[in-house]
């Protein structure tokens, strides 16, 4: 791995996901170990560390993809947190996820509030 794409990709993931943020990324290694290095360089090294949006707006647009998307739950809930993490509100996020149904249908606004209720909940009992 390239050092400045990998800090770079490790950084960046640390501050959507917090220091847990590559732990889910070994779960992979025993099968495919490039895969690791995929995500973090490229995913969060070159693309989400771009300039042209700030963190804060690149994962509100991550979570609303992601919604639209409606098969990504392990992603979906990652990236809410993330979401939350990086200062959007639960009511903003709320928002976003009912603006999916009218763009992406209403089963995948049903399935994102699922997963965000999840997140939710998770962080409200810690």
């Amino acid at each position: 791995m390239s050092v400045d794409r990998e800090q770079q990709g490790l950084q960046k993931l640390r501050e959507i996901a917090g220091e847990q943020a590559t732990r889910p990324l070994g779960d992979w290694n025993a099968i495919a170990p490039d895969m690791h290095r995929y995500i973090v360089e490229f995913v969060a090294g070159d693309i989400l560390s771009r300039p042209g949006l700030d963190a804060k707006s690149r994962q509100l647009a991550t979570v609303a993809m992601l919604a639209a998307l409606s098969h990504a739950p392990d992603e979906f809930k990652m990236h809410f947190a993330g979401a939350l993490r990086l200062g959007w509100t639960r009511e903003e996020l709320v928002e976003v996820l009912l603006q999916t149904a009218v763009f992406a249908g209403f089963p995948a606004a049903l399935n994102a509030l699922k997963w965000a209720q999840e997140v939710l909940s998770t962080q409200d009992k810690s």
